[in-house]
């Protein structure tokens, strides 16, 4: 009960520390994706979301899988409170399998890391509650590269990106999720976003999709 007590204590708390940051999600581009989404008939085929932020959205991931059950619901420039604002369109669609990655615009913004965990915790749990059938996959923060210079807020962020990256691993845990660690391999030999992977150091090119489709077929998870 006292463990209960001080998680809940600590969630409040990491909550209310959110308020004092810019945790804005609600750009023209968000609302034009989210009616969309909305508008989308359900299936009842099994789906597959992978869930995030642009480095999602970039993504054809229906046609990188071969696969018409996955659906994209990434959201450029979306941040951990973005997706729990939207989080119901997605869990109401009762999905087989959800790829989640969201953090690296909360990191850039300044968002402490303990309000990004809060945040994760939230989305975990109302992902569990509201559909217990969905299996989901935590993926970790991608690396950035500070040789390109288009996102500056986003560079420099090694420390941030690897302690959250950290923490999501032990949450995934604590939680019965399964953590996906996809950091190692789009590093470079001196731990950025390998320039094979990127053009601007922070979004992917085709050949780092690859890379990242390789690690879940490999990890047999999907």
């Amino acid at each position: 009960m006292k463990k209960y007590a001080l998680a809940t204590g600590i969630l409040l708390w990491a909550v209310s520390v959110a308020a004092q940051y810019d945790s804005t999600y609600g750009s023209s581009y968000y609302r034009q994706k989210v009616t969309q989404f909305m508008g989308i008939p359900d299936s009842d085929n099994g789906e597959i979301i992978f869930l995030g932020d642009s480095i999602t959205d970039i993504a054809e991931w229906s046609e990188l899988f071969k696969n018409p059950r996955i659906k994209n619901r990434g959201v450029s420039g979306d941040k951990t409170a973005g997706i729990l604002n939207r989080l119901s369109e997605v869990t109401d669609r009762k999905p087989a399998r959800i790829f989640l990655m969201i953090g690296i615009n909360d990191i850039a913004e300044g968002v402490p890391d303990s309000v990004i965990l809060a945040n994760y915790m939230q989305i975990i749990r109302r992902i569990q509650l509201a559909s217990p059938v969905t299996k989901l996959f935590v993926q970790s923060i991608l690396p950035t590269n500070d040789a390109f210079t288009e996102f500056a807020r986003h560079q420099h962020q090694e420390v941030h990106i690897q302690a959250v990256n950290q923490q999501l691993e032990t949450l995934s845990v604590q939680r019965g999720c399964i953590y996906v660690n996809l950091y190692n391999e789009m590093c470079d030999n001196v731990g950025k976003l390998s320039s094979a992977y990127t053009n601007d150091g922070l979004h992917l090119t085709g050949a780092g999709y690859q890379v990242w489709k390789g690690i879940l077929q490999r990890k047999k998870l999907l």
